[in-house]
C-alpha cells in the first residue's frame, strides 16, 4: 500500500498556522510514514521551516481573497507530478478547494462551507458543539469521519535554530546577559477592539524595567506607530523592534522571553509554541475557541456581559472590556506565574 501524501492548504493567518501544527503532529503519531506538504502563504514559511512533520511548504503565490482562477488552475496542474493521496482544507472557502481539485488529488477533505460539494468528495460536517475548539476542528480532519480525537492533543512546538538567533541578536543589537526579559505583544490584526490599551502595556513595562527588567516590544509595521507610544512612555528605555524584525527574527527572540504579556494574537499563539510563560489578554474574542496552548499560559478575561462579542471594533463604543482589564491584574497573574 502507498504511503499517505497529504496536502494541506494551510490557514492564511498566522495564528491559525501555529494551531495547525496539532493536525500536522496528529497525521504523524497515528502514520509515522505520511508525508506532509503545506500549500500555505509565503510569509508562514519561517513557521513552517520549525516544524519538523512538514517535509515541505509550498508558496500560495496568489493573495488572499483573490480568485484568480486562471493561476489556481496553472498551480493545481503542476502539483499533478507529487502524486497526493489526499489534500485536507483548513479554509473554508470555495476558492480554497479548486487548486486539489485541478490537481486531481484523489481523496479531499473538508467541512462543509461555500457550496463545495463538487470539488470536495470527502465533505464533512460540522458539530460545533463536537469540537468547541478550532485545533479540533482541525485535527478531526485529519481523522476517519466521526472517529474520536486522542485523549491528549498533540501541541505546537516550534524549533530554535541557535545559530539565526544569535544573528538576530546581533542584528538588532540586543544584549541579554543574566537580564530577564519582558516580551509584549500588543498588536492584532484582527482589529483595534482586541488590543489593550497601550498606556497599560506601558504600566506594566515600566514596573519590568524598575525591577531591573529589559522590555522588548513586538509586532508588524502596522503595530510600530502603537508600540512606539509604550516605549515613549517607557522614557525610552523599552525596545521596540515592531516592524523591524522578521518572522523568523521574531520567532527567536521571543524564545528567549521570560514572560510574554499578549493580545489575543499570532505571536500569542507563537509565544506559546516556544513554551514561553504567557499572560494572554481577551476582550471581543474567545479562549474557548482559539486558547493558548501551554500549560504555562494563563488568559485573563473581565467576563463582561457584552463579551464575546467576535467585532474588530466595539459595537457599544466603549472597549471596557479591554480597558477595565487593570495592568494590576497582569502583574499579579505574571507573579503567580513565575
Amino acid at each position: 500500500m502507498t504511503n499517505p501524501n497529504i496536502l494541506i492548504v494551510g490557514p492564511a493567518w498566522v495564528g491559525d498556522m501555529v494551531m495547525a501544527q496539532c493536525l500536522f503532529k496528529l497525521i504523524k503519531q497515528n502514520i509515522p510514514e505520511a508525508t506532509i506538504d503545506v500549500l500555505a502563504p509565503g510569509w508562514s514559511l519561517p513557521l513552517l521551516a520549525r516544524m519538523p512533520e512538514v517535509r515541505k511548504p509550498i508558496v500560495m503565490p496568489i493573495e488572499h481573497g483573490v480568485l484568480n482562477l486562471k493561476a489556481r488552475y496553472q498551480l493545481g496542474v503542476s502539483l499533478r507530478q507529487n502524486q497526493y493521496t489526499q489534500a485536507i482544507l483548513l479554509p473554508n472557502s470555495f476558492k480554497s478547494a479548486l487548486i486539489p481539485w485541478f490537481a486531481r488529488i484523489p481523496k479531499r477533505t473538508g467541512w462543509r462551507g461555500e457550496m463545495r460539494y463538487v470539488v470536495l468528495n470527502d465533505l464533512r460536517y460540522l458539530d460545533k458543539a463536537r469540537y468547541p475548539l478550532m485545533i479540533e476542528r482541525f485535527m478531526a480532519l485529519g481523522l476517519a469521519p466521526n472517529a474520536p480525537l486522542p485523549s491528549a492533543y498533540p501541541i505546537p512546538e516550534l524549533h530554535i535554530s541557535k545559530e539565526t538567533q544569535t544573528k538576530a541578536l546581533e542584528k538588532h543589537a540586543l544584549h541579554i546577559g543574566g537580564t530577564l526579559i519582558l516580551a509584549l505583544c500588543p498588536g492584532a490584526e484582527f482589529g483595534y477592539a482586541k488590543r489593550w490599551p497601550e498606556e497599560h502595556y506601558a504600566d506594566i513595562a515600566n514596573e519590568k524595567l524598575n525591577q531591573g527588567w529589559a522590555v522588548w516590544i513586538f509586532g508588524s509595521p502596522k503595530d510600530r506607530e502603537g508600540a512606539e507610544k509604550i516605549r515613549a512612555l517607557t522614557k525610552g528605555r523599552a525596545i521596540n523592534l515592531a516592524g523591524l524584525t522578521n518572522l523568523e527574527e521574531a520567532v527567536d527572540l521571543l524564545a528567549l522571553a521570560h514572560v510574554v504579556v499578549s493580545n489575543d494574537s499570532g505571536l500569542m499563539h507563537i509565544a506559546a509554541a516556544l513554551k514561553r510563560p504567557l499572560i494572554a489578554v481577551y476582550g471581543p474574542t474567545s479562549a474557548g475557541f482559539t486558547p493558548p496552548l501551554h500549560k504555562k499560559a494563563k488568559t485573563l478575561s473581565l467576563s463582561l456581559d457584552c463579551q464575546p462579542c467576535f467585532e474588530r471594533t466595539c459595537p457599544l463604543q466603549h472597549q471596557r472590556c479591554m480597558r477595565d482589564l487593570s495592568p494590576a491584574m497582569v502583574l499579579s497573574a505574571i507573579t503567580e506565574l513565575l
